[in-house]
């Protein structure tokens, strides 16, 4: 059966951030997931965690200024003393926190740098994130993200450019997420982008395509894919990374069947 994680950035929002952790349980939820951290001391959101029983899955690297639009650095030549630094940090919160896996936002391509920069800077400096992360016996992730409608100009936008990354990049401790959403956006063909991925995929995410809400709206048939990733063996959890229509707990019907929404 799934393992579902509630994205706290995107879920039970009706709360403040720190209350959320509670009302996901209430819920049913045994693990969740978020955007960012740093606005908190670990030692606060550690206290929820282990209040609330709930295994936390993952959590992005620091994007850089949000308000100036950036979504990672990762890619950015120039600022690869900034990144390590930053990854530092979120090692930092993930031994304090017990998360096992850090998504590296790879952020906006500047349009200005040849490709072949961005490719090695991206490529240099995951490198030294899968190393970090593994001596600290935490995994290392990239996510393909929509550069259509959710994050224009992001560097990283399907599976197949994200294992030409992990190829040059040649490291064991270096892994998949896949959000289905963003890649039915990209490319479709989501039984196939699993399988053929499946190999190296750690972390899953999921919302309604179109309007990103939730899952069982849209185009997209979870009840399928939810049952294919049992039958290949999936054990990783899956993130509900999407907006409510309305109150969360109204709209988690669609998840009753796993045990979710009835608390």
């Amino acid at each position: 059966m799934p393992r579902f994680a509630a994205n706290l950035s995107f879920l039970f929002t009706e709360h403040p951030f720190l209350d959320r952790f509670a009302a996901a349980r209430a819920a049913g939820f045994a693990g969740v997931e978020f955007l960012f951290p740093y606005d908190f001391a670990p030692e606060a959101i550690a206290e929820r965690l282990k209040a609330s029983d709930l295994t936390l899955a993952l959590f992005n690297t620091p994007p850089g200024d949000w308000t100036k639009g950036e979504r990672g650095v990762a890619v950015i030549p120039g600022r690869e003393p900034e990144f390590r630094s930053e990854f530092q940090r979120a090692l930092d919160y993930a031994q304090a926190l017990g998360s096992a896996q850090i998504h590296v936002l790879a952020g906006i391509a500047p349009q200005t740098v040849a490709p072949a920069r961005l490719f090695d800077c991206f490529v240099g400096n995951l490198r030294h994130a899968a190393n970090a992360a593994a001596s600290r016996g935490v995994r290392a992730l990239i996510e393909p993200i929509n550069n259509k409608l959710d994050i224009p100009g992001y560097y990283l936008n399907t599976a197949a450019q994200a294992r030409e990354v992990m190829a040059a990049v040649d490291h064991q401790n270096l892994f998949l997420q896949c959000d289905l959403y963003h890649a039915q956006i990209m490319t479709g063909r989501l039984t196939e982008t699993i399988d053929e991925n499946f190999s190296v995929i750690r972390h899953i995410q999921i919302a309604g395509v179109p309007g990103r809400h939730e899952p069982d709206q849209g185009e997209i048939n979870y009840p399928f894919l939810f049952d294919h990733l049992d039958h290949k063996g999936y054990d990783g959890w899956i993130g509900c990374e999407y907006r409510p229509a309305g109150r969360t707990e109204d709209g988690l019907g669609w998840a009753r069947a796993y045990g979710i929404g009835r608390g």
